[in-house]
């Protein structure tokens, strides 16, 4: 008899657990409380626009083919294609840098640009690649909380760059010391907030992120970003998951130890195991009846969140890109804003993804479909409704100055999401986005582990738990339960 399987959560995490276990030949139910796939990574219309209203940014697509094609051979049309530009980085001052991808080229924009010595650039962006290369074997794509994962043959060649990491130094005191444009060192500080983090804080380990964006590059589905959550639907599908939307599940059921399988409603589904896609945090709340799960990890400082403003605009900006930043001239201010004193910055840095720019279709010909966001503290029960009603003001005070253009009489459809109402969506611990933060020198390393100590069968995946925030590491977090279930079950 074939075991049996629940996933709660469709999203990224959990549709790649789902994916890797029906291929382990588990009958899999996926349950889901919205009413489509993909949790974050869904799409909306509002008028003639369309919007991917989470996630914007698309790395190592890699690790999406290798779930298409786990039967060995792909039947999909998944089709993506690398940016030029990785981002547009806009300063006060008026400075524009439009930074490329590969070494070489960034190296040679931020010579020319602000003044970098080309072959320090070089070397530093080297180092991130090494340093990546080093930890992914024995921290990204493995647990570090089951020595049998870990210890492999890139134990050591980790162990030997640990004092390349930077683990004793904030992020902010690596750049400094490395770069003599305090905007160049703002630009790399910014890959903190890639997991929700701040710069000024979180350990200068956090640098690696960068090498995914500027030594390889973003690229950018067919279709948008919604284009992942459908590919991996349809392979779930076709592979025999079944899934069960506007389905919450209300309880996650055990006896001696061991997962018994989930209560929606009042209906029992039986389970060999279960995997939580859920806000770990939530999961031990609302889920586990007299477990309270390891303190220390959840306890811990919580990740930023976002507004985001889904903008119509009525008109085609040339001097924008894909991805696109107009960075605040109090930056450390900012998140001392956000992570001390729970508030907004008066001078936001403001992140806009226009994918019109590359899908056509997804704004009318004569406009763009602006995706509008700013990091934002986790909801504390502030009055988000004259918190982002002062916000959009600034943001468009910021727009129009900077690029010479009342932007507000540009805006023809507009829609918004805040922490409050991230929250509800999708059940992150006060409207977080990551989980916890990584704003402490071992942070990064402590994460929930993929599976339960207290509860055979009971795992957890997608980015509040190891290794993190993004789209890629909810994807690994899947093969690290793999891995955990095939010697958990004896089906190696």
């Amino acid at each position: 008899m074939s075991k049996k399987a629940v996933v709660i959560g469709a999203g990224i995490g959990g549709m790649a657990s789902a994916i890797r276990l029906a291929h382990l030949g588990f009958e899999t139910s996926v349950y889901e409380s919205n009413a489509e796939p993909g949790g974050k990574v869904n799409s909306k219309h509002f008028g003639s626009y369309r919007f991917d209203m989470g996630p914007s940014v698309f790395t190592e697509p890699h690790l999406v083919d290798e779930l298409l094609s786990i039967n060995g051979v792909s039947n999909c049309d998944f089709e993506y294609q690398k940016l030029s530009i990785s981002c547009n980085y806009f300063f006060d001052d008026g400075t524009r840098v439009a930074l490329p991808h590969g070494p070489e080229k960034v190296a040679e924009v931020l010579h020319k640009d602000l003044g970098e010595d080309k072959n320090k650039v070089l070397r530093f962006l080297n180092k991130l690649r090494r340093n990546y290369e080093a930890v992914y074997p024995v921290f990204i794509s493995a647990s570090l909380h089951r020595f049998t994962q870990w210890m492999n043959v890139g134990i050591f060649r980790a162990i030997s760059r640990i004092p390349k990491y930077g683990l004793l130094r904030s992020m902010d005191a690596v750049n400094r010391a490395q770069f003599k444009n305090p905007k160049t060192a703002q630009i790399f500080n910014r890959f903190a907030t890639y997991n929700g983090s701040n710069p000024y804080e979180a350990p200068g380990m956090l640098n690696i992120i960068a090498h995914l964006e500027l030594n390889i590059g973003p690229y950018i589905p067919k279709g948008g970003m919604v284009s992942i959550s459908n590919h991996l639907f349809e392979q779930a599908k076709s592979m025999g998951v079944k899934f069960y939307f506007k389905q919450a599940v209300n309880e996650i059921l055990h006896n001696n130890k061991r997962i018994e399988g989930v209560r929606i409603a009042n209906q029992k589904i039986d389970a060999d195991v279960v995997i939580s896609n859920m806000d770990v945090h939530n999961t031990y709340k609302k889920l586990l009846n007299g477990f309270d799960g390891p303190q220390k990890i959840l306890s811990q400082e919580k990740s930023s969140s976002a507004i985001v403003f889904y903008w119509g605009i009525k008109k085609k900006f040339p001097g924008l890109d894909v991805h696109n930043i107009f960075f605040s001239n109090e930056y450390e201010n900012e998140f001392q804003k956000m992570f001390k004193e729970h508030e907004l910055s008066d001078d936001p840095t403001i992140y806009i993804h226009i994918s019109s720019k590359v899908e056509k279709q997804d704004a009318p010909e004569y406009g763009e479909n602006w995706f509008v966001m700013v990091n934002a503290p986790i909801n504390k029960g502030q009055d988000w409704e004259i918190m982002r009603k002062q916000l959009r003001q600034n943001i468009l005070l910021k727009l129009s100055r900077i690029l010479k253009e009342d932007i507000e009489s540009l805006i023809e459809i507009e829609e918004y999401t805040d922490p409050s109402r991230l929250e509800q969506m999708y059940t992150g611990m006060h409207g977080s986005i990551y989980g916890n933060s990584s704003n402490s020198k071992m942070s990064a390393f402590y994460r929930h582990p993929n599976f339960s100590n207290q509860l055979k069968g009971l795992y957890f995946s997608g980015v509040t738990v190891h290794p993190g925030g993004g789209i890629p590491l909810a994807i690994n977090s899947a093969k690290i339960i793999e891995k955990c279930l095939k010697r958990d079950f004896n089906l190696v």
